[in-house]
């Protein structure tokens, strides 16, 4: 006979077992479709590998939600906070830097023959750099082992907190500038069709110039076909030494050729970015437009703010003890001097923040992948790219454990603190500051030269 006990641990694995299928079918249809669309599979173990690291990583934030909503047994979510967590070290520390030199020497033809021996080089130095990372950062509790699992999270821990920061940093700063149309240029039709105009008058000097090119040559094979040319040793040195009489010409010109031609490119840039621009501002006159304007002056609020608060804790090096839902709602309530069940809300709207930030993450993160994929992948190098996405993404969703647990109640935290160990909380929250203000202060500086710089540029002659 099956105790019930057995019954419900089998039914909690089938049922994480049955969602880790379905998150890693999700995982292969976005390769399929969204990165690897316009090349062919060749190797199917990058493709597996990106879907089981993809597939542990959404598990992870899935034991997040289950842990607030009290779904399944407490046990069944332990062990497998503990599974996910050792597969998902065992794939970002181990196999994917392993795989990645594979296919970097793979790439190299005087290695091919010794691809295996360069690719455990290549590991080893990994591994090297990735131990030394741990050293300058107080991450670790003295007590704690060479063979720990604390000593492979803890540096993971910080790589994937610095992408975290840098993501958010510039995120912060560029949505509101992306929504807002009190950044968008006034560009109006006069400005493309003078824009336009120059386009069409360097392209006819190109074209003119290269019929200029064109008749000249066929002067000088004319001229070729009626005077002999000399033979001879001293024929050769003559025609080496010495140099047609329009061949002087003919590089000058083309050297103008080249410089239009790097112009028109330029040109023609401008005048996309300017019917872009056009189109948002008419995006911008519409229903969905004014709302996605009012969501650009809500986070700049958020981005003043938050980058406010990042200070504040550098230089008072200060970290919360409480979840920012309970602290915003016990400051609310004491304000307005009303009863409220602090404990049983705070519960409730945890849950729902979390969620959103889970979503937001997930969503924003493979936006970004795809983009950065498309920007420098090529048929050689795409089994490479994707291998770091991968590493990425993994790092990515580890750091986000770590930070989330400080948005959720105290008896929330318990079992992520048992899982994760006991590393140094406070020191990732205040990383994450540093790295945020500096990726965010970067973003500013970065934006207000291009957007100053822009005007400018459409209006030289």
């Amino acid at each position: 006979m099956i105790s019930i006990s057995q019954k419900m641990t089998y039914i909690d694995n089938s049922i994480f077992f049955l969602l880790q299928i379905l998150f890693f079918g999700f995982g292969w249809l976005f390769f399929m479709r969204q990165l690897f669309k316009d090349y062919e599979v060749r190797q199917y173990v990058v493709q597996v590998i990106f879907s089981v690291t993809f597939a542990f990583s959404c598990t992870m934030f899935e034991l997040i939600i289950f842990e607030i909503l009290k779904v399944l047994n407490s046990s069944s979510r332990y062990f497998h906070w503990k599974m996910n967590l050792c597969v998902i070290l065992l794939i970002l520390v181990f196999m994917v830097p392993f795989y990645i030199g594979y296919f970097i020497v793979s790439n190299i033809r005087l290695l091919h023959r010794q691809r295996l021996l360069f690719s455990c080089l290549l590991w080893l130095t990994f591994m090297y750099f990735f131990w030394k990372l741990g050293d300058p950062f107080p991450i670790l509790s003295p007590k704690h082992g060479i063979l720990s699992i604390e000593q492979l999270i803890s540096r993971v821990g910080v790589i994937g907190v610095t992408l975290m920061a840098l993501l958010s940093g510039f995120g912060a700063v560029n949505c509101p500038y992306t929504y807002m149309s009190y950044f968008l240029r006034n560009v109006t039709d006069a400005d493309i069709l003078a824009l336009e105009r120059r386009l069409l008058q360097t392209m006819d000097m190109i074209i003119s110039k290269k019929k200029r090119m064109a008749m000249t040559r066929r002067t000088m094979f004319q001229k070729g076909e009626v005077h002999n040319k000399p033979s001879g040793f001293w024929g050769m040195i003559k025609s080496v030494t010495t140099s047609a009489p329009g061949s002087e010409n003919l590089t000058l010109i083309q050297q103008e050729v080249d410089a239009l031609e790097e112009l028109s490119r330029q040109l023609f840039l401008e005048t996309a970015d300017l019917y872009a621009t056009k189109e948002r501002i008419e995006y911008s006159k519409t229903f969905k437009g004014k709302y996605f304007n009012f969501l650009g002056y809500f986070f700049s609020i958020y981005c003043v703010w938050k980058i406010f608060m990042a200070t504040i804790n550098i230089v008072f090096d200060r970290v919360g003890k409480t979840d920012p839902v309970t602290r915003g709602i016990e400051i609310t309530v004491n304000y307005l001097g009303i009863q409220f069940d602090v404990k049983f809300w705070s519960q409730h709207i945890s849950f729902i923040l979390v969620g959103i930030i889970i979503v937001t993450s997930i969503r924003g993160l493979l936006i970004t992948l795809t983009k950065f994929f498309y920007a420098i992948s090529s048929s050689k190098s795409s089994n490479v790219i994707v291998l770091l996405l991968a590493q990425i993404m993994g790092m990515y969703f580890v750091s986000s454990v770590l930070l989330i647990r400080m948005s959720m109640p105290l008896e929330y935290r318990t079992i992520i603190t048992e899982v994760l160990g006991e590393l140094q909380f406070n020191f990732y929250h205040r990383w994450f500051d540093v790295i945020f203000l500096v990726s965010a202060l970067s973003s500013i500086l970065f934006l207000y030269l291009a957007h100053k710089q822009a005007p400018e540029k459409h209006m030289a002659p």
